[in-house]
């Protein structure tokens, strides 16, 4: 049986026709605009791709080195950031590196985080937990408060070379940036139950209660509701019933002030006669702001 290949149909030849006269017209008018203002038009579409491109870059893909560059806008958003903890130096505060983007993980795995002390410095950024006290280490001589080792070591076994993701909240006296954190590197962090409150439950912290506290959305009732259950079940530094000294009392009694995180003020007593003082903090040049919000200059 022979087969008829069907014509194209008259309607299909118009229609054709028809859409190729509208881009030649299109062409048409296209061309007969002025030279200038074709100029202008392709120079705004230029500016607006690369001020797009920078803002993503900014946002998702640009590593934050350390404290020094988390800007004001970043804290008021309380922006999340994720990274791996290269460190733990007491109970309540750990180092962390910034890992944006992709390019981390084993699947695409195209950086890697540093592992030598040479290659981490000024690249890590100084975590502080909101919220809570752990019991002090021994600092500039003073003896350390009972279960401070065990704190530590729990922090260490459970954050150490792991993800975690942190909500910057703000800056500290001491350059620290505090933070909400999280363990587990889901897709929604901010709904999961922060580090704060597990070490809460494990008891080897109790709850900071001084002036600018923060407890996020859990709030403070809900720090003092895990707080009173790890104290009833004698967990942690809770296994004689109740505390001879808090946190904040051995750093009131061993220093006249009360120089939490949390505070404003520092004693002079803090540091040891003989000690290297702590760095001041340079002022931002004009060269160092344009740096940090231009997406491709030097990190430092």
């Amino acid at each position: 049986m022979t087969t008829w290949l069907s014509w194209p149909s008259s309607s299909s030849t118009t229609n054709k026709k028809a859409a190729e006269s509208s881009d030649s017209l299109s062409l048409t008018r296209l061309s007969n605009l002025p030279a200038p203002l074709l100029a202008l038009a392709s120079l705004s579409l230029g500016s607006a791709s690369t001020l797009l491109a920078a803002r993503v870059y900014r946002r998702w893909f640009r590593r934050i080195p350390n404290a020094d560059w988390v800007t004001p806008d970043i804290l008021q958003k309380r922006r999340w950031l994720k990274g791996v903890v290269t460190s733990v130096g007491d109970a309540d505060n750990f180092r962390l590196y910034h890992t944006p983007g992709i390019g981390w993980r084993w699947l695409l795995k195209l950086r890697n985080v540093p592992s030598e002390t040479r290659d981490l410095r000024n690249q890590t950024i100084h975590i502080r937990l909101g919220g809570i006290d752990a019991p002090e280490a021994s600092h500039f001589g003073r003896p350390a408060q009972p279960y401070a080792a065990e704190a530590l070591q729990w922090l260490k076994s459970t954050i150490e070379g792991k993800r975690v993701y942190c909500q910057l909240i703000r800056r500290d006296q001491y350059g620290r940036i505090v933070a909400n954190v999280t363990l587990a590197s889901r897709l929604l962090p901010w709904r999961m139950r922060p580090l704060q409150l597990e070490m809460l439950a494990a008891g080897w912290v109790t709850t900071y209660e001084q002036a600018g506290a923060e407890y996020g959305k859990w709030g403070l009732e809900e720090f003092k509701r895990v707080e009173a259950e790890a104290r009833a079940a004698r967990k942690g530094i809770w296994a004689s019933g109740k505390l001879k000294e808090s946190p904040s009392a051995y750093k009131r009694r061993h220093s006249g002030v009360d120089f939490t995180p949390d505070a404003t003020v520092k004693s002079s007593g803090d540091v040891k006669k003989g000690a290297t003082p702590s760095r001041t903090r340079r002022k931002p040049t004009t060269l160092g702001l344009f740096r940090r919000w231009w997406p491709w200059g030097s990190r430092g």
